[in-house]
């Protein structure tokens, strides 16, 4: 298993990591006032505004405000409006946010991809040295390949790696 493809090779500077979370932390500190919990079985029940269903809510509100006749006593066209814009306001921040998580997972997941391939790399290599008895080659090889082990759930034997 061999990556010669090292696409990532970052080395982002402390100051600047510890600058990013300082930012981070003012800006959670910033909305915490303005942002609710919700558990997972609420988010389950709320019926969801998306993108299809905005324009649904403006021309509810358009006619509530045009035609106040026809409002239902117990809507309060005002909260509405603040819910409306609180939601659209929000999303731009939530959409920023998305774009920052979507680009650390990826770089997460391709340098640490990276990583592991090297680790793996260097596993089989220590693996055929301990085969032919290269000195030191076999306490290495026995303490990594425990990573590999497993105990099978119908008996007490352990597999080790498929290859």
């Amino acid at each position: 298993m061999k990556n010669t493809n090292n696409v990532v090779s970052i080395q982002a500077p402390d100051k600047d990591l510890k600058s990013a979370l300082t930012k981070l932390q003012e800006a959670q500190a910033i909305l915490a006032p303005y942002l609710i919990a919700l558990t997972a079985e609420e988010r389950k029940t709320l019926p969801k505004m998306s993108d299809k269903t905005i324009p649904f809510v403006e021309k509810a509100i358009d006619y509530i405000e045009s035609k106040p006749a026809l409002k239902p006593a117990y809507i309060d066209v005002e909260e509405m409006r603040i819910d409306f814009q609180a939601a659209q306001k929000l999303t731009k921040v939530l959409r920023m946010a998305q774009q920052i998580c979507s680009r650390l997972d990826d770089t997460i997941m391709l340098s640490g991809s990276e990583a592991y391939v090297a680790a793996l790399s260097y596993y089989h290599a220590i693996k055929g040295a301990s085969r032919v008895n290269v000195p030191d080659a076999k306490p290495v090889y026995e303490d990594l390949k425990k990573r590999f082990v497993t105990t099978s759930r119908r008996s007490d034997s352990t597999i080790d790696e498929k290859e």
